[in-house]
């Protein structure tokens, strides 16, 4: 076993559930991770058997459980071994879709560029969707 002490978010960033430390630590401060629904900061030390649930945007929730101490960033392989993932799976019709995402309007090939009666068309039929 080994006797290492690691903070919160160097854990969460070694294992990579977060892109930076930064980032790690920013979620922690902001209550996205919580230990046992208890909230945590991000200097707590990672000890072997807890559990943490993060929530990430569009009410993502990933539940993990440490099964080794990790300091350093290594590869998805290696990172994978120390935590146990019981996230439940996202049933389809719980996905969400992109709010940036418009629906692309069918024309025929070969039809060229709209013109700007084909754009005021596309931009009514978009607003209508709001």
């Amino acid at each position: 076993m080994d006797k290492k002490e690691v903070r919160l978010d160097s854990y969460l960033w070694a294992i990579r559930m977060y892109k930076s430390r930064s980032l790690a630590s920013d979620a922690i401060k902001s209550n996205k991770v919580k230990l046992n629904d208890v909230l945590v900061k991000a200097a707590h030390t990672v000890k072997i058997g807890e559990r943490y649930t993060l929530s990430y945007p569009q009410n993502i929730k990933k539940i993990i459980e440490v099964t080794g101490i990790i300091d350093k960033r290594q590869s998805f392989e290696i990172a994978k071994e120390h935590y146990i993932d019981h996230t439940p799976p996202i049933d389809k019709t719980e996905k969400v879709g992109s709010v940036f995402f418009m629906p692309n309007m069918l024309r025929d090939k070969g039809a060229g560029r709209p013109t700007k009666k084909d754009r005021r068309d596309m931009t009514d039929f978009r607003s209508d969707e709001k």
